[in-house]
């Protein structure tokens, strides 16, 4: 796991005591552990970790639903292709 997803992760985590840990499938809106209230914050932790500016406007929710989907929009290093 990156760093920066491990920070994003962990982020969570202090904000959910009861949770030791978070499955990379796991729903974090529909589970509540991503909210309304904190949605904001969470955006802007996501753009320091992962060095990308985030437009709200053009945000697919989806990109942010799971670990999974945030390391793979937010964490993967692009793979250069040899010619």
């Amino acid at each position: 796991m990156a760093d920066g997803l491990q920070t994003v992760k962990n982020w969570i985590l202090e904000r959910h005591p009861e949770r030791d840990d978070i499955a990379p499938d796991l729903d974090l809106i529909e589970n509540r552990l991503i909210d309304s209230l904190s949605f904001v914050e969470f955006v802007f932790l996501l753009e320091q970790e992962s060095g990308t500016a985030i437009q709200m406007e053009t945000l697919e929710v989806d990109s942010i639903r799971t670990l999974g989907a945030i390391e793979q929009h937010f964490f993967k290093t692009p793979v250069e292709v040899q010619a």
